[in-house]
């Protein structure tokens, strides 16, 4: 697939797509928020992958002592600007998320969620590898998918997303079981607990696999700690 987000979906557009959540999935994302932040607050330094137009940046960046975001879309990153305008200790970069620039070790935290994991469209193992690298010893590392459970509710999302002509036509057809796919070529599936253990695994690092609300997913891994 690519990353079909960069070429289809940036900066206004993407807001858009958050415009258009049914209360549902604004209780899902709400609840997603409130759990990241929880995770990392007081964190020193911490880095979103997939930062969009800064929606999580900014109810994260209050909480720490510095927010970076990476997005490879340029448009994402001038929305991002505009939006965490306020905040003092926001950082945005231009980046690949599984070909990062920084330094090992750089980072208190590194978190990608709303399903990047899928999102991206790049090797889940890679883009496992790159936060585990550049997350300090001690530090946590946190992804997050759908639950199966708001299964419903997320097709119904995507169904608006399409009708306000912002993704492709859903294809019926071969939507099902937690992947939608487009007639544009979008196609997005979701990290199962085993998956995400098994990621992890490959970076010698134990994921503790949680779900919150009955509509998130989330495997946490503190860098060096197998326990």
């Amino acid at each position: 697939m690519g990353n079909y987000y960069r070429s289809h979906i940036q900066g206004s557009d993407l807001q858009r797509v958050y415009e258009l959540a049914s209360p549902r999935i604004r209780q899902y994302l709400r609840a997603e928020l409130e759990n990241v932040v929880e995770r990392v607050r007081g964190a020193d330094r911490v880095l979103e992958l997939g930062c969009g137009y800064g929606r999580v940046l900014r109810e994260v960046a209050p909480h720490v002592g510095r927010a970076v975001g990476i997005d490879i879309a340029p448009a994402n990153l001038r929305s991002a600007s505009s939006n965490l305008g306020s905040l003092g200790n926001c950082d945005l970069f231009l980046m690949n998320a599984v070909r990062l620039a920084f330094v090992d070790a750089r980072f208190d935290a590194t978190i990608c969620v709303q399903n990047g994991i899928s999102a991206f469209g790049v090797d889940r193992s890679q883009l496992v590898s790159e936060a585990v690298r550049v997350t300090k010893d001690g530090g946590r590392i946190l992804f997050s998918t759908y639950s199966p459970r708001i299964w419903v509710d997320r097709l119904e999302w995507f169904r608006a997303q399409a009708h306000a002509g912002l993704i492709g036509p859903v294809d019926e057809s071969r939507t099902r079981e937690g992947t939608i796919v487009c007639r544009d070529g979008l196609r997005l599936t979701t990290a199962s607990e085993e998956e995400f253990r098994d990621l992890f695994a490959r970076s010698g690092q134990m994921a503790r696999i949680r779900e919150v609300d009955q509509s998130s997913v989330f495997a946490e891994a503190t860098k060096g700690n197998p326990s």
